[in-house]
């Protein structure tokens, strides 16, 4: 099977018209911005990002879109710490504009998701940015106010979190280096743009992060897919993961080949297609506790395969469809006729010598900066209230109660890379 045009059929069938995307569809954002009037705030960062924010200025002007402030508003750094969002929200509230187009990848567009929100409620509602953690908390305030947001146009530029395609908003406190999350189809961005071509100039750590992103957000979804979401989770998961085990070396090796950059583009964007179908789960979590010395998408690729064994006994099925498309590139052996712990073992492994193969960490003791306090701090957000939604999501739903039993050890594994110290749930 061709996977990028199933890729692409996937997505039209998702998104329709409110997303453009290829190669060569930058000039698109003009027209788009235009339907929402003549003024837009555009975010943006404009250093190693600048020809980019330039030529989707020069296409905003040719189609009669201003630029509301007459600046470009400065994009949010890495994680989207919490201060960046009370700057984007001033940006908005000062400029009146009558759009946003934000350019770059998920912690700038997470970053004014939450940014119009505020913009939008916190004279009516709060101003604190942590009311507004959780589930459906900015659609209830909406509603209760007769409030409407922005229109967003998201221009993607990187191969990561799908965040110009989806309902979450990843906000970090940099004081305690912790990550929290509003999930609301509120903040979905009205129209999503990625030209993957774009991605081209990304850092070859982006382009990692990237892909190991992918792999994590079809890899959850498919493993706590539930009866009615199942089949469209395997067809997520399929194509995003052998996209991503083809072509993620290639892209390595080769940082300018534009068919690869294509595929991991692709991957990426369904897995934010398979995020809006069903949810993240463990590695996610443990991602949020470790945003002070690894990218996100890198978190969640070193925890996978961990998680993988935690959850053994529920995702038998899951794991054979994971297995089979690994050895299919070459990663591990034939899962045909391995069941039970060794088959959770096996694909474990084969994970791991993929994220080696791409020259990505594969335990937490490779990240430079690991201590035990993020093992206390994992295990401490791990059974907060806010964050509940990820011991829900898992294959085998955890409790707070549950989580010194068996995410400790789990830790302890991952730290490590010895498997052996994980307990099936």
């Amino acid at each position: 099977m061709d996977q990028m045009k199933r890729a692409y059929e996937l997505l039209a069938q998702w998104k329709g018209d409110s997303y453009v995307h290829g190669l060569g569809v930058l000039d698109q954002v003009g027209p788009l911005a235009a339907q929402f009037g003549k003024r837009a705030l555009v975010v943006s960062n404009t250093t190693y990002m600048k020809p980019v924010a330039d030529r989707v200025v020069e296409y905003l002007k040719a189609a009669g879109v201003e630029l509301a402030g007459g600046v470009i508003a400065p994009d949010a750094k890495p994680n989207a710490p919490r201060e960046d969002v009370y700057r984007l929200e001033s940006y908005i509230l000062h400029t009146k504009p009558d759009s946003i187009v934000v350019i770059g990848g998920g912690s700038s567009i997470d970053a004014v998701k939450a940014a119009n929100a505020l913009a939008a409620l916190g004279a009516k509602v709060t101003p604190e940015i942590d009311h507004y953690f959780g589930t459906n908390v900015v659609s209830d305030a909406l509603a209760s106010t007769k409030t409407t947001l922005l229109p967003v146009i998201a221009v993607q530029t990187s191969a990561s979190s799908g965040a110009h395609l989806t309902k979450y908003s990843n906000i970090t406190d940099p004081v305690v280096g912790q990550k929290k999350l509003i999930v609301d189809n509120a903040l979905v961005p009205t129209v999503g743009l990625f030209d993957y071509e774009t991605t081209v100039s990304m850092p070859i750590s982006v382009t990692i992060d990237g892909a190991l992103d992918a792999i994590a957000h079809t890899f959850e979804v498919f493993c706590g897919a539930k009866e009615a979401s199942y089949q469209k989770a395997l067809e997520i998961a399929e194509c995003a993961i052998s996209l991503v085990a083809e072509y993620a070396k290639v892209l390595v090796d080769n940082p300018k080949d534009v068919k690869a950059r294509e595929a991991i583009g692709l991957a990426t964007d369904l897995g934010g297609y398979a995020i809006m179908i069903g949810g993240t789960s463990g590695a996610h979590l443990t991602s949020f506790s470790l945003v002070d010395i690894v990218s996100h998408g890198t978190a969640c690729g070193i925890m996978n395969p961990y998680y993988a064994v935690l959850y053994s006994k529920a995702i038998q099925k899951q794991l054979k469809v994971v297995g089979s498309i690994f050895a299919t590139y070459g990663f591990g052996p034939s899962v045909e006729n391995l069941e039970g712990k060794e088959l959770a073992t096996a694909v474990a492994t084969a994970m791991i010598a993929f994220s080696k193969s791409i020259k990505a960490p594969s335990k937490l003791s490779d990240l430079k900066g690991f201590t035990e306090g993020h093992i206390a701090r994992a295990l401490a957000a791990a059974k907060d209230p806010q964050l509940e939604m990820k011991l829900k999501n898992m294959p085998v739903p955890m409790t707070k109660d549950d989580v010194d039993a068996y995410m400790e050890p789990l830790l302890r594994a991952a730290a490590t890379g010895d498997l052996s110290l994980i307990k099936e749930m």
